[in-house]
């Protein structure tokens, strides 16, 4: 993986049964939005939800969002690609980084160092196989990262204000990183939480998506800078 761990992060190391689970189960697409990424993504949402409680052996999980292409990461990917100067020569967290899009766009974008963090281990999985799909190399971890001191110049949130219980706390810790000089970059495609002050926009798409995942066929979705 390109650059160390932070001091006590330990980068995950991804077993050969986690990555069969994402392979069975996925077949490798171009992203709609940025068809020079291509990722494995899943058909059917709730199959796989099934069946990775199944394979967890535990109830009640939250949604595959490593599985699919949501607007938020598509729209956040476009970005970064178009936006190089950005990003280049610095460390960039991926925070939630689900399949691992924002993180490959970050690394052909010249990152000196990608990081790419999910708390669900089959994320973890797909992030590593759609690393190698497209090229590039990033750390990943599985932990949770909020209410940690910056250790990155950017850090990049796609699709992350959909529940108040995550979203309020993980504002805060981002406010709290962006008064220690990071730059935060957030996507949302209306998502009920997004706040409506302290925003800066930096861009809009239109996105392409199912109504597998969303209400409609395609997503208004804007990228905003996060101020103190």
């Amino acid at each position: 993986m390109q650059g160390g761990a932070g001091k006590g992060r330990e980068v995950v190391r991804v077993d050969q049964a986690s990555r069969g689970f994402v392979l069975g189960r996925t077949k490798l697409l171009p992203v709609p939005l940025c068809p020079e990424i291509s990722i494995h993504v899943a058909s059917d949402v709730t199959a796989v939800w099934e069946e990775s409680e199944l394979w967890a052996g535990q109830e009640g999980l939250p949604p595959p969002f490593w599985a699919f292409c949501w607007p938020g990461g598509q729209a956040l990917a476009r970005w970064v690609l178009d936006s190089p100067s950005e990003l280049a020569g610095r460390h960039v967290l991926d925070f939630g980084s689900g399949c691992g899009l924002v993180a490959i766009a970050a690394a052909r974008s010249g990152a000196c160092q990608v990081t790419a963090v999910d708390i669900d281990p089959l994320a973890a999985a797909a992030m590593e196989l759609n690393a190698g799909v497209n090229g590039v190399f990033f750390e990943i971890l599985e932990e949770d990262l909020i209410g940690r001191p910056a250790s990155w110049d950017v850090v990049l949130a796609a699709d992350v204000l959909y529940e108040k219980r995550l979203a309020e706390p993980l504002l805060d810790w981002l406010k709290s990183l962006v008064c220690q000089g990071v730059l935060v970059v957030i996507s949302d495609p209306g998502r009920a939480y997004l706040p409506t002050l302290g925003l800066r926009r930096l861009a809009t798409y239109t996105v392409p998506t199912s109504l597998d995942l969303e209400d409609a066929r395609q997503r208004e979705t804007s990228i905003y800078a996060l101020e103190a």
